[in-house]
């Protein structure tokens, strides 16, 4: 009964926090806020808004960044500066102004941006500020319950695996949620302890964004955009000016209520509903819609009277295709395409066709981003495009995170390029399964919410450990990541890969509760296919029956 005494200390905090808890009658939510501390996963610190230790609330925010200021004095030292952006979400200015009174009370400057900005912003922002870090107030692609907490390192990459460790050391370090030093946000302003930034910034962002250009011929392309109610509406907009693109009015206003949509993630048909009632008044030919912090963006094209939504699969196979032969002439034995453990195989082997080195890393863009750095102190290798199945995309070094403004521009230009030929993405589809074979990719999440979920996935997880291969029908390679494969850190990921090329992988999210099952699978045709797919959803939704 730990949690108990929790939630008695909590209750102490203030008048405000203390109703917000004693309004609740269900004991499984009080244990739910109270048995653990919000985890860094692989979209850092993410979580329901709400009191208590495993909610997002001022009081994680002012923890994690005392233990983040504790880490950069220790392993920088100096004088330190943090960039700091928030998205459109409930309470992101809130929880970035908490971030930043602590810092400045830490004797860390801190660059805060004066209205909502994307993710690759903020990013890109580290690096053009000289910044020694950066933070992100974000929950990314989440249902509106949800708010987060992302820390960049001084290259603008999300912290990998070891660095978060140590910040989480110094997080731990702080016990005393109710007395953590903080400075006033105006009087930070006014002493200059912190720095309102935004216009400059931003344009400079754009400029860099616009090197990645590759299709600059006319075409009548008609586009319908939507930024979701999220950080996307200007940048987005501005790096398509002088294509035709329609916006869809309703959801152009910040909402953190995400009130026009079930859920604001471009990953679900649902999600593009108004924009694809939209292109379908205006016979647009192209769909897009980027998340609230505007790293992902997700499409839907027409094809044959209607629209079709492209996977993130399938989207970053047809953006190797088209930027490898927009590139062709300045690839060498250096350049190298980056994905996850978990992305399709389609666009590695069109990569791999091009002479391309592909690498594979854990789950995560951070991951990618990492890579970046490394090729770019190694020279071994050099970062050509990098992407993985959750709708992120980048292309460029300008940012170290996935980026929905660049990887919009190029959806828009390879849609042209296409149009112009009298095609459209799903034709440029058919023509690469029609060389590498058919390839169909799915995702299934199963949610297991609280204390007991968290239990049931960790053992589901055991179970499917020591079944190893027989989980399957015929010859399977299994991957245990948990044993730190190929290189990578260790991370509790399965992977089943079967002769045929097609792979099934399971995981349990870092930032939900859930546990993911990833299926790739290749066949002659979508009949085929589709008939595997089929076997292999059964096989992994018995293993996690109740």
């Amino acid at each position: 009964m730990i949690y108990k005494e929790q939630f008695d200390y909590w209750c102490g905090f203030s008048e405000s926090v203390k109703a917000e808890l004693e309004a609740i009658t269900d004991e499984k939510e009080i244990e739910d806020r109270f048995y653990k501390d919000l985890e860094f996963g692989t979209g850092g610190l993410r979580g329901i808004m709400g009191a208590g230790p495993n909610r997002m609330n001022i009081y994680t925010v002012a923890k994690a960044t005392k233990g983040y200021a504790d880490y950069l004095k220790a392993v920088r030292g100096g004088d330190l500066s943090v960039a700091i952006a928030y998205d459109t979400r409930n309470n992101s200015l809130e929880f970035a102004r908490a971030a930043a009174g602590v810092l400045c009370a830490n004797g860390i400057k801190t660059y805060i941006f004066d209205s909502v900005m994307p993710t690759p912003v903020l990013s890109f922002a580290v690096r053009f500020l000289g910044a020694d870090g950066g933070i992100v107030i974000t929950a990314s692609h989440n249902p509106k319950e949800y708010n987060g907490y992302k820390i960049y390192d001084e290259k603008g990459c999300q912290l990998v695996p070891a660095k978060a460790g140590e910040v989480i050391k110094y997080v731990g370090r702080v016990t005393d949620l109710k007395n953590i030093d903080s400075e006033p946000f105006l009087k930070a302003v006014s002493g200059k302890k912190a720095e309102i930034i935004g216009e400059e910034v931003l344009n400079a962002f754009l400029k860099e964004v616009k090197k990645q250009s590759l299709y600059r011929e006319k075409s009548d392309l008609k586009i319908v955009y939507t930024p979701l109610h999220g950080t996307g509406s200007i940048p987005v907009r501005r790096i398509l000016e002088g294509m035709n693109v329609s916006p869809v009015e309703e959801q152009l206003a910040p909402d953190g209520n995400f009130s026009t949509v079930r859920s604001p993630n471009p990953e679900e048909k649902d999600a593009l509903t108004l924009g694809i009632l939209k292109a379908e008044k205006e016979k647009a030919d192209i769909v897009l819609g980027t998340d609230p912090d505007c790293d992902r963006v997700g499409a839907a094209v027409l094809h044959g009277g209607v629209y079709t939504l492209v996977t993130g699969n399938q989207l970053g196979a047809l953006l190797a295709d088209f930027v490898l032969s927009c590139k062709a002439g300045c690839l060498n034995s250096r350049s190298t395409l980056v994905k996850t453990i978990v992305t399709g195989e389609l666009g590695a082997k069109i990569a791999q066709s091009r002479g391309l080195n592909v690498e594979n890393t854990l789950t995560g863009f951070k991951y990618i981003g990492d890579k970046i750095g490394e090729y770019e102190e190694s020279k071994e290798k050099e970062f050509v495009m990098g992407y993985e199945e959750s709708y992120g995309y980048l292309v460029g070094t300008h940012a170290r995170d996935k980026d929905a403004v660049v990887a919009s521009m190029l959806i828009c230009e390879m849609a042209a390029y296409y149009k112009n030929r009298g095609e459209t993405l799903i034709d440029a589809l058919e023509r690469l399964y029609a060389e590498y074979g058919y390839y169909l990719d799915c995702l299934d999440t199963f949610v297991l919410k609280g204390k007991d979920g968290a239990e049931k996935i960790k053992a589901c997880m055991a179970k499917m450990r020591a079944a190893g291969g027989s989980l399957f029908e015929g010859n399977v390679k299994v991957l245990d990541y948990s044993k730190g494969i190929d290189g990578l850190p260790a991370e509790n990921v399965l992977k089943y890969i079967f002769d045929d090329g097609s792979f099934v992988a399971v995981r349990p999210s870092g930032t939900e509760p859930k546990l993911k099952a990833y299926y790739s699978v290749r066949g002659e045709n979508k009949e085929q296919a589709s008939e595997k797919l089929s076997g292999f959803r059964a096989v992994l939704a018995k293993e996690t029956e109740a």
